[in-house]
Formats: C-alpha cells, structure tokens, sequence
C-alpha cells in the first residue's frame, strides 16, 4: 500500500481524507498524553509568569500547551510517513546512462 500521490491511477493508492487522519489522529492521542503528563508535573499559570504573560489562565495555558504539542507530534507523524516512502531507485538503463 503506497502514501505517495498518485500520479497515474493506483488501486492501492490511499485517498486523501485517510492520508490526512493517518497523521492526525495518532498525533491527537500522543498531545492528549503529552498534555496530561506535561500539565500534571507543571503549572500553567506559573509557565505563564516565568513567560512573561502574567493573565494567562489555566484553560488557556492548557490549550496553547495542547495544541502545541499536537502541532509537535503531527509534523513528527507527517515526517515519518514522508520517510517511510520507497526511494526511487536507478533503473539498469539510467546506470548505463551515467557511466
């Protein structure tokens, strides 16, 4: 099964939408996690005055954390799909070719 675009039409070829939530929601589950762990240990509002936003609130200071870690984990899922990608190899004639 290949993530790669299609550029010609491939029966094994995942759509767009499943592309997408592949990546998505694996990073949704891991910044749940990572917020509930991040928050248990820190306190948002003492982030907030150590940050220099002194009327951060709790729920605010828990939503920028949440959703900065589900930006973190999604470029890092986004970048492993990238990476699990097939290299495009030489074929025997384009060995040929360069020598």
């Amino acid at each position: 099964m290949s993530t790669l675009p299609a550029t010609q039409p491939d029966k094994n070829q995942l759509p767009v939408v499943q592309q997408i939530v592949s990546v998505m929601w694996p990073s949704f589950l891991t910044a749940s996690a990572a917020t509930i762990i991040f928050f248990t240990l820190f306190d948002p509002i003492d982030l907030g005055m150590i940050g220099g936003f002194p009327t951060l609130t709790r729920i605010g200071g828990y939503t920028i954390g949440f959703f900065s870690f589900w930006l973190v984990t999604s470029i890092s899922c986004a970048l492993t799909c990238y990476f699990r990608r097939p290299m495009n190899r030489p074929t025997t004639s384009d060995n040929k070719t360069a020598s």
